[in-house]
Order: C-alpha cells, then structure tokens, then sequence
C-alpha cells in the first residue's frame, strides 16, 4: 500500500504521507486512486499557505487564515492587522503545522466519503437526508 501511495501522491512529505497511508489501509487500488484524486485537488501546499502569510504582512492580513477555512480568525487577522503581525509571523513560522492539520481533516472527510460497494446506501441516504441535519431529524423527515 505504501507504494501505491508514493505512487498516486509523490508531493506528500513525510508525517502527512504516512497519514495518508494510514487512512488508505484496507481500501482497494480502485479506491486508492480515487481517493488520491479527490485528496490532489483539495488539498493545502504548505508553500503556498507560507506565501499566502507572506502577502499577509503586506498586503491582505488573515489571507492564509481564509483559505484554511478559518473565515473568523480570517477578519480578526484582517480588522487587527494580523494581531499587530504578532499572529502572522506566529503563522508564517506554524505554516507547516497549519497546513498539515488542514490536510488531516480534508483526509478523514474524503475517506469517509467515498463511495465502496458496503456504504453506497449509507451516503446516498446521507445526501438525500442532507450532512446538517443530526440522527433525530433523519427519523422526522422519513416519508
């Protein structure tokens, strides 16, 4: 498996590949592929979260912060100046760490999204009911 995964995703580094490997046991090459593929295209370089900071310092404070999906530190960065560049540059040092930790939740959010043979149901019935409603409100919408 881990060749496959060296394979299908050669930019990862180390701890986030061996994540990645972790999260791909017992799925099929099938799988693997179509994960690595959703994975690619949502996924955080850390250089580019490292530029994104950069260009916070001079430009667009909080810019890193909105494209991780922090969208509330996003304006407290940009209303404060990046906290008086404090948190900036505490963020351009992380940027790895910020990164890589955005990349473990889009992981787990591909992972348990895909489409096998066993849990095909399970998502459609997901859809159809839709993510934001909790295990009570599947019960009251049943027709």
């Amino acid at each position: 498996m881990s060749y496959l995964i060296s394979h299908c995703l050669p930019e990862l580094d180390e701890p986030e590949r061996s994540f990645i490997e972790g999260l791909a046991t017992g799925m099929s090459e099938a799988e693997v592929q179509q994960f690595a593929t959703a994975y690619r295209q949502a996924r955080k370089d850390p250089q580019t979260i490292l530029l994104m900071a950069v260009i916070g310092i001079v430009a667009v404070p909080g810019l890193h912060r909105f494209a991780l999906g922090h969208v509330g530190l996003g304006f407290l960065y940009l209303l404060t100046y990046g906290l008086l560049l404090v948190g900036t540059i505490t963020d351009i040092v992380r940027h790895k760490e910020l990164a890589f930790t955005y990349n473990c939740q889009v992981a787990r959010r591909i992972a348990s999204n895909l489409v096998r043979p066993g849990n095909a149901p399970a998502v459609q019935e997901r859809a159809k009911v839709g993510q934001d409603r909790g295990l009570l409100s599947q019960r009251e919408y049943r027709t």
